[in-house]
């Protein structure tokens, strides 16, 4: 007899895994839908915060609205060459709505 799963909690959330990251990078979704979290992240609340964020790129990288390579970031059409800014600016346009998570609200 085989073994079914018929309602769907086999369904995970996405993968978040404990990293070492470059100084003052807090998280970071990969395309392979994992988020990465700074292991150094000691206060319970703002690791929340950062999977919050995070999950807002998993989405827009599921949606296709977000997209990156070694030289750019691709987001809503256009290109945005890696060489022109700065990774941790939050006035990013795909910055923006996973900046608006915070505490679990929309701000």
């Amino acid at each position: 007899m085989a073994f079914k799963l018929t309602n769907p909690p086999y369904v995970m959330g996405t993968p978040v895994h404990e990293v070492e990251l470059e100084e003052g990078v807090l998280g970071r979704a990969d395309k392979n839908g994992n988020i990465l979290i700074n292991k150094n992240i000691i206060d319970p609340e703002q690791r929340k915060d950062v999977i919050r964020h995070e999950e807002v790129h998993i989405q827009q990288l599921k949606s296709g609205v977000l997209d990156y390579d070694a030289e750019n970031v691709y987001y809503k059409g256009k290109t945005y060459p890696r060489s022109t800014f700065d990774e941790g600016n939050s006035n990013l346009p795909w910055e923006k709505p996973a900046n608006n998570k915070k505490n679990g609200k929309r701000k």
